[in-house]
């Protein structure tokens, strides 16, 4: 939780520029999971199920950025994407 802290109060800092190198970052770490979850042989229910939650959790951080709610709801929703996409990316490999 003290990390948590620690970083959220480094995002309020310097929100815009952090806001804007992340948009960048979260978006190739999504593409790289929809693109393994395309790639991987499974039931299509299941796939696009994934697919799908990946998306919006993208343009969930994407469109909080651009509609400028509030720094925690913005970190959370980039945390939340970031890890989603990274769990999707290592469950896809394994």
């Amino acid at each position: 939780m003290k990390l948590y802290n620690q970083l959220l109060n480094e995002f309020k800092r310097a929100q815009t520029g952090y806001s804007t190198i992340a948009i960048i970052g979260q978006s190739c770490i999504g593409s790289v999971a929809a693109m393994v979850l395309l790639m991987n042989h499974m039931a299509p229910a299941i796939k696009l199920t994934l697919l799908f939650l990946v998306t919006i959790l993208c343009m969930a951080y994407n469109g909080a950025v651009l509609a400028q709610l509030s720094t925690k709801t913005t970190f959370n929703l980039l945390v939340l994407s970031v890890f989603f996409s990274i769990i999707t990316i290592i469950g896809n490999l394994v």
